[in-house]
């Protein structure tokens, strides 16, 4: 009897070429060996999403208006209305622009709103679209070598520690996506399930506007 053939499970394996061209959904393209993973035009990238997905649930958000965005849903997510999940995002965002630019707030551990007195939508809004233009100056003025550089600080309880702000820039989008979960969850218990924050989504629609060639 012959042996069985075997299967090259090499053959394959490699993705077709056009899947090659990142730059044809508008994602940098593959880091050749020697480069970093990370980038600043990754997380440029990253970044824009992050904005597009917050304002995408926001405005379901102020489609409800101010009574059902700040009426209590309940003890079972980390915030108790809608419109305090959208406040403890952008004060995190907030926080962290200023503590990257050496002016760390002074705020009470543990207090989500971070120290900001935020009662409408309205006043939210206009405080966030002038922070993502803060956010992308910021983010354009950003070098490779700046990813690597550590940012050191103290606790509230005493503690010190030191992160490189590459990690960081990645921090502040990956914990906007659990809470955008938590919103969605609120928004499906409130009126119904919210569209799609999913990063493939954010592709289709620059696509469809023609942002992506």
């Amino acid at each position: 009897m012959p042996a069985p053939r075997r299967r090259n499970l090499a053959a394959g394996a490699r993705a077709p070429s056009r899947l090659d061209a990142a730059g044809a959904i508008g994602l940098p393209r593959r880091p050749r060996s020697g480069e970093r993973v990370v980038s600043v035009e990754l997380i440029r990238e990253y970044w824009a999403y992050h904005h597009w997905a917050n304002r995408r649930l926001f405005e379901v958000v102020a489609a409800l208006g101010e009574d059902a965005a700040g009426r209590p849903i309940g003890k079972q997510c980390s915030e108790s209305s809608l419109r305090a999940m959208l406040v403890h995002m952008y004060g995190a965002d907030w926080f962290w622009l200023e503590t990257w630019r050496g002016r760390a707030p002074a705020i009470v551990r543990g207090d989500p709103t971070y120290g900001l007195v935020i009662r409408t939508l309205a006043e939210l809004r206009k405080k966030w679209d002038d922070l993502e233009r803060e956010q992308r100056g910021f983010l354009a003025d950003l070098g490779e070598a700046d990813l690597s550089r550590s940012l050191d600080g103290t606790t509230s309880e005493g503690r010190t520690f030191s992160r490189p702000l590459g990690m960081l820039l990645l921090h502040v989008p990956t914990h906007a996506a659990h809470h955008r979960s938590e919103l969605a969850t609120m928004l499906t218990m409130t009126s119904g399930s919210p569209p799609d924050t999913g990063i493939n989504s954010y592709y289709r629609e620059r696509s469809e506007k023609g942002a992506i060639k």
